[in-house]
């Protein structure tokens, strides 16, 4: 599974099914994967909060993801799938690990679910159909 930088923020500051995901991972009855490219855009909105909320430490959870998540080394897609090109890294990085599922609620990602076998599920959605 992958998930967006908003369903995992959110599963680190909220409860609800982004925040279930993120423990199921925990727990390892899910696997994580992300890119390189990924992982410095989780890094970037964790420096962004920690500035507007200095109480916020990401590090350790960013270190932990560096540690038990599965990262891979992603080429460019030959052409864009999503609209909005930022996102295309979420589709590369799963059609590259053979990764089944892309946890988001972006708009734009939502709109390609099933570009090359990549379902895109809402956190609600992804934990119903996977964890419940």
């Amino acid at each position: 599974m992958i998930l967006d930088t908003n369903v995992f923020v959110s599963g680190i500051f909220f409860t609800g099914p982004p925040h279930q995901i993120l423990k199921a991972w925990r727990d390892g009855k899910l696997k994580l994967v992300l890119s390189v490219e990924i992982l410095e855009e989780y890094q970037r909105a964790g420096a962004a909060l920690a500035e507007q909320f200095p109480m916020i430490d990401l590090k350790p959870i960013l270190e932990f993801i560096m540690v038990h998540a599965e990262i891979v080394t992603v080429p460019p897609l030959p052409e864009p799938a999503c609209v909005d090109p930022d996102d295309d890294k979420f589709i590369a990085c799963a059609v590259t690990s053979n990764t089944r599922f892309i946890v988001s609620g972006d708009k734009h990602l939502l709109q390609i679910s099933g570009y090359q076998g990549v379902q895109v599920l809402k956190p609600r959605q992804f934990f119903d159909q996977c964890l419940a």
